[in-house]
């Protein structure tokens, strides 16, 4: 076999005190780890919370250092229709072609100062692939990082899709031992901070827990602030 694929489940549980421990939501992933050093994330994402969302995500990325290539994304908010979109990054540009009920057919084309480093397209497992960003010869510490995109400034995910630039820091807190109901793994701790005047609405407290291995697969993810939201993984499976 040339290639290795990644299977698991992420479950979404609310942290506020008067739905404590409650799900909330799921996510499904399958990460292929391709022989020519492209990765493909497949992404089935369910908020259940009202406005519920539904999500999927197909994003070709490369595995070094998870920069995106390409990305398709289909959003539903409240059960009906939100949007569609493609991206596609070239090395100094960013091009999307998107569709949604709000404001009909979009095309971009964003001049980038060189490769963009990073497309969030909202699965949370996509948080974690987020952090080979960062240099862990570095040891522990904090680094900025500039010419990120996202496919939704909205915390959620739930507008657009279209392409939004931003940029924010990646904390690294060190290396720790988690049990989730997936089992039990070597980690590494990350959190994002610097969000301020990079969204419209600053991001809460944001913990990530990942594999301690190549792989970055998400273990487990605090937000706190008003989200008060907690993401386990649940299911996984390696082949």
């Amino acid at each position: 076999m040339t290639h290795k694929t990644i299977r698991g489940t992420i479950t979404y549980y609310s942290h506020k005190p008067e739905r404590m421990g409650e799900e909330r939501g799921r996510e499904y992933f399958m990460l292929t780890q391709q022989a020519d050093g492209n990765d493909v994330l497949l992404a089935h994402c369910e908020i259940d919370d009202e406005p519920n969302v539904i999500r999927d995500v197909a994003l070709a990325l490369r595995n070094s250092d998870s920069s995106p290539i390409d990305c398709s994304v289909r959003l539903t908010v409240g059960n009906k229709f939100e949007g569609s979109g493609w991206m596609r990054f070239g090395d100094q540009y960013a091009e999307c072609e998107t569709f949604n009920h709000r404001d009909g057919r979009i095309s971009q084309r964003i001049e980038t100062p060189a490769k963009v480093s990073w497309l969030q397209s909202h699965p949370i497992v996509g948080d974690a692939l987020l952090m080979k960003l960062y240099d862990l010869d570095k040891g522990t510490g904090t680094t900025p990082y500039s010419n990120m995109f996202l496919t939704s400034p909205d915390h959620r995910g739930a507008t657009g899709p279209q392409l939004f630039v931003t940029g924010f820091s990646l904390v690294y807190v060190g290396e720790e031992h988690v049990n989730v109901q997936a089992g039990s793994f070597n980690a590494r701790h990350f959190q994002v901070t610097g969000t301020a005047g990079n969204l419209p609405e600053e991001h809460p407290p944001y913990d990530v827990w990942c594999t301690a291995d190549d792989d970055y697969i998400l273990l487990k993810a605090t937000a706190g602030g008003y989200m008060k939201t907690y993401y386990e993984l649940t299911q996984l499976d390696i082949n």
